[in-house]
């Protein structure tokens, strides 16, 4: 048995859904534990590609079962549109392929509302949310009025709950917001018809994954967005409303720290980030708009474009030390083919002293300067490499850089979107637990 959480280091984006698909084919399951469907998972197999919101990319290996955490907020319509999206390319997603915690919160009309009506209301001074509800529905688990996956099974205790929740709200929207109230029976009617599709899913997610660990079963864990998106420990307020980092997929998928063997960090080749927030090495030029071109930076949920910049290894070895990282995954450093100069920024300049760590104040983030360090770029095409001395010896010294200065061994290379289009130095789910250091 070996278990293995995959985490971001950076703003989210870093190619997860690709590294969780090709593990998946070591895995027996593969579990969501936190966020929401304001994150987006995208990977190509055979060239065809899939976007995931909410459902594990694992579902598509068929013989794997995917399950979706106590620790997600979940849109119920997001979650049926995946399943008949997938059903449509072929793919089924029954009860036996996917669960969902029953203790897992639902999103809201409410949740929404509320979402989009603040990010309007704050203008220039908005966070950059995604307005799919996702702070509004943490919100409301952490003041014990949430509407959790069980109640969906409760037409009663449902209505109830929608009955009380809305008296607040629609005050709030109206009174606040200036915006139109909601209507309890068109909501209860239309969540009524989804719990019936749902409720096959349903189920103790925490107890099906103890099952699976005294069968000796290898486990996949999954989490969205990235370190630096943490409501603890990433860029606050311009953050998400979730803890994408390796500690919470105990909590967000009910299991003890130690059955959490190896934690495996998703790292871009360079920097990007969506939406409004502090983002020392980006790049507002020439070099900037290539990354951004060949890297088709776009947010897979928002379609917003994504600012770029170099690698921030301050960033990444804050998130090592954060996620207590065993190894690194570096994805899309086929991107990078073409400069002629490479920068790694290696810590930042603050008031004239060095430092080697993101600042908790916004208003110092604000005056850190990149410490960068040049390196010769590669011209030859990458895709092709299936080991690391296939690589040009100008991509093997980025690598090498990048495993120094963060301290952590690289385990994985993606040269390329597609699954085959990868360097597996050693499979996570084969190496025993190694020191961060």
């Amino acid at each position: 048995m070996s278990n293995t959480v995959v985490v971001g280091t950076q703003w989210g984006d870093e190619g997860k859904g690709k590294v969780v698909d090709l593990l998946t084919a070591k895995a027996d399951l593969v579990v969501r534990f936190q966020g929401g469907n304001n994150a987006g998972h995208t990977l190509v197999v055979e060239g065809k590609q899939f976007i995931f919101h909410i459902i594990p990319s694992g579902i598509l290996y068929e013989d794997k079962k995917c399950l979706i955490g106590n620790g997600l907020v979940v849109d119920p319509e997001v979650l049926l549109e995946e399943i008949e999206s997938l059903k449509a390319a072929g793919i089924e997603v029954g009860p036996k392929r996917m669960s969902l915690s029953d203790k897992a919160h639902i999103i809201m009309p409410y949740h929404q509302a509320i979402d989009l009506a603040r990010e309007v209301f704050k203008g220039g001074d908005k966070i950059g949310t995604t307005g799919r509800g996702i702070g509004p529905c943490y919100e409301d688990k952490m003041t014990r009025t949430g509407i959790r996956a069980i109640d969906l099974t409760e037409p009663e205790v449902l209505e109830q709950k929608i009955k009380e929740n809305l008296k607040e709200k629609n005050f709030y929207l109206t009174k606040f917001f200036n915006a139109e109230p909601l209507d309890r029976k068109s909501i209860l009617d239309k969540y009524l018809l989804m719990a019936e599709k749902l409720q096959p899913f349903i189920t103790d997610v925490s107890l099906e994954i103890g099952h699976a660990l005294k069968a000796n079963k290898n486990i996949l864990f999954e989490g969205a967005q990235g370190t630096h998106l943490d409501v603890d420990h990433g860029t606050y307020p311009y953050v998400t409303s979730s803890n994408p980092v390796s500690g919470a997929a105990c909590a967000g998928a009910g299991i003890g720290p130690n059955q959490l063997h190896h934690v495996l960090g998703i790292v871009k080749a360079y920097t990007t980030r969506v939406g409004a927030g502090p983002f020392v090495t980006e790049l507002t030029d020439e070099t900037g708009d290539y990354i951004q071109e060949q890297g088709k930076e776009f947010g897979a949920t928002t379609g917003r474009r994504r600012r770029c910049g170099w690698l921030d290894l301050a960033v990444i070895r804050d998130s090592a030390r954060l996620n207590g990282l065993n190894s690194l995954a570096i994805t899309k450093l086929d991107i990078l083919t073409g400069l002629e100069k490479l920068q790694i920024c290696t810590g930042y300049k603050l008031n004239n002293e060095q430092i080697y760590h993101r600042p908790a104040s916004l208003k110092k983030m604000a005056l850190c300067v990149p410490v960068y360090k040049e390196m010769p770029g590669w011209q030859e095409d990458i895709s092709q490499a299936r080991r690391m001395d296939q690589l040009p010896a100008e991509a093997q010294g980025y690598l090498k850089t990048i495993e120094e200065i963060a301290d952590v061994p690289i385990s994985l290379i993606s040269v390329g979107p597609d699954r085959e289009e990868t360097i597996m130095v050693q499979n996570p789910f084969c190496i025993s637990t190694l020191n961060s250091g």
